[in-house]
């Protein structure tokens, strides 16, 4: 199997039907309950920083808050 990056992964976990993906995200999640503090906090300091950086090199992906929670609230009506 070659090697794949997160972004290979992803791509081909949203190929897959909805309740595969469920389970995937579920098995993730269950991952990390097994984590120590520390190494969650590890996980989370890689994220935000993932998502720091997707961001400046793409801000145009990136969305007012207002928007966002507008479109949210509109959805829970």
């Amino acid at each position: 199997m070659e090697d794949m990056d997160v972004k290979q992964i992803e791509a081909e976990a949203l190929k897959l039907a909805p309740e595969e993906r469920a389970r995937l995200a579920q098995t993730l999640l269950d991952s990390l309950e097994t984590l120590s503090e520390e190494e969650n906090l590890q996980a989370w300091v890689l994220e935000a920083k993932a998502r720091s950086a997707e961001a400046d090199s793409e801000p145009s992906v990136l969305l007012p808050a207002d928007d966002i929670l507008r479109t949210l609230r509109a959805k829970l009506r």
